[in-house]
């Protein structure tokens, strides 16, 4: 399931979405690079070129994870984020291995997995120009979708990122996983003790995917968590937001490195 490795130190674990790849968090080189983290990039069964586990539920591509986690880290600490349904994956990660776990972070979180159950806000551009919806030429339609910024900027990083793992996916993988996508999961009501070690769950006010309230409510549940919901970005929250998310990242895991060291 590994996808690519960069740098030395600690194990931190990356975990993208639905209907992506790794390289939907590949910005995060921009924001830990050189920081004594070892980038250990997933991917899941969908992503383009990966191995087909035959994982026909969530909670199985999440222990299918896990197990690969547990051989990169071993019995050594290891930091873990994830995004979206990949932020699911993070947290049972993180409670299944709490006690070498130095640090949980996610990145538009899906905490109710049942998508009529979740709380969401209405959908809503903030910066609306037909000129760069002109420039993304045959991804405007995967790009408008999401989009809470129609700016260069925004589109750039999106075709970067973003749409190679969009066109990549595996369809049959992903419709046999979406069957059973609502199957309510928790880690949180699996492991109703807190989590506590440092961890940082970041959201945007603009989100109309997952939201933000599901995960606001988890607050209680993470005593060291900090917990950021960011005006002017929608479920790509991290391509909107690079600067504001970087600084919050960057944050974390000196948290999590403190922790590490206790």
């Amino acid at each position: 399931m590994i996808a690519e490795t960069r740098g030395d130190g600690t194990p931190l674990i990356a975990v993208h979405g639905f209907g992506v790849d790794h390289r939907i968090m590949l910005p995060l080189e921009e924001m830990v690079s050189g920081a004594g983290w070892r980038r250990v990039y997933i991917d899941l069964p969908w992503a383009e070129g990966a191995a087909d586990t035959g994982a026909a539920t969530p909670r199985a591509v999440a222990d299918a994870v896990l197990a690969e986690v547990r051989t990169v880290a071993g019995d050594g600490p290891f930091a873990i984020i994830g995004n979206s349904f990949g932020a699911m994956v993070a947290r049972h990660v993180a409670h299944a291995l709490a006690p070498q776990c130095v640090g949980l972070a996610t990145l538009a979180g899906a905490f109710e997995l049942d998508r009529t159950r979740r709380e969401l806000p209405p959908r809503e551009i903030l910066v609306r120009d037909e000129r760069v919806l002109e420039l993304a030429g045959e991804a405007r339609g995967e790009f408008e979708e999401m989009a809470v910024l129609h700016t260069e900027a925004a589109l750039r990083a999106f075709e970067r990122y973003v749409l190679p793992g969009v066109r990549g996916s595996n369809l049959r993988v992903l419709a046999r996983l979406n069957a059973t996508y609502t199957d309510a999961y928790a880690p949180e009501l699996e492991h109703p003790e807190p989590f506590t070690a440092p961890a940082l769950h970041v959201f945007g006010r603009q989100d109309h995917v997952v939201g933000f309230a599901d995960g606001l409510a988890a607050s209680g549940h993470y005593p060291r968590g900090t917990f950021a919901v960011l005006d002017g970005a929608g479920h790509n929250v991290h391509i909107e937001q690079p600067d504001a998310v970087g600084a919050l990242v960057r944050d974390w895991l000196a948290r999590a490195a403190a922790h590490g060291t206790r």
